[in-house]
């Protein structure tokens, strides 16, 4: 895994997204994201996480190692089952609302891509939870991310555009944000 080219994509979505929409278009295998991007991004969401929790609630007893775990998973769990999830839906909705053709490969590139703005909110407010706020208004770029590269990378007409942004950005928000919140559900009922 090449941390360098982890973030350089990650810059480049962030600061000029057009840009690395195109990028991004040419890449000729589509599941690379998993490799290159959304497991690595995954991985350091869940460490920053563990690494916070464990900041916050001290390094003493086996209580804090557990309570760090639980956060690390929930996080883990639910950026890996919100990104699927998304991608499954934004793939359905093109096909079904937009007349756009199934391609569920080229659906998880966008959606794994698409996510970088909660990736690094994520691996901030980890570390840092007194950011949560800031963060919280920060998401709402995933808009502007989608926007541009709705056109470049699913081909949706100019006309229906902004639909298709945002209803794939409040489904990149809040997959993720539903699953963290039943698992952690599940986790108080089951403990």
């Amino acid at each position: 895994m090449n941390y360098k080219e982890l973030f350089n994509i990650a810059m480049k979505l962030v600061s000029s997204p057009a840009k690395a929409w195109e990028e991004i278009s040419v890449e000729r295998d589509r599941r690379k994201v998993y490799m290159a991007f959304v497991y690595p991004m995954i991985g350091l969401c869940g460490l920053s996480v563990f690494i916070g929790s464990l900041l916050t609630n001290g390094w003493g007893g086996p209580q804090s190692f557990q309570i760090a775990m639980t956060n690390c998973c929930a996080v883990a769990v639910s950026l890996f089952g919100g990104y699927f999830l998304a991608a499954y839906i934004i793939n359905e909705m093109g096909v079904k609302m937009f007349g756009l053709s199934s391609n569920m490969a080229l659906a998880q590139q966008f959606a794994g891509y698409a996510l970088v703005v909660p990736f690094l909110l994520q691996i901030v407010t980890g570390l840092l939870s007194d950011f949560r706020i800031i963060a919280w208004l920060l998401q709402f770029y995933i808009v502007y991310i989608v926007w541009e590269g709705s056109p470049i990378m699913m081909k949706v007409e100019e006309k229906n555009r902004l639909r298709y942004t945002l209803l794939s950005s409040i489904l990149l928000m809040l997959c993720p944000a539903i699953i963290q919140l039943l698992f952690n559900k599940l986790t108080t009922i089951l403990n």
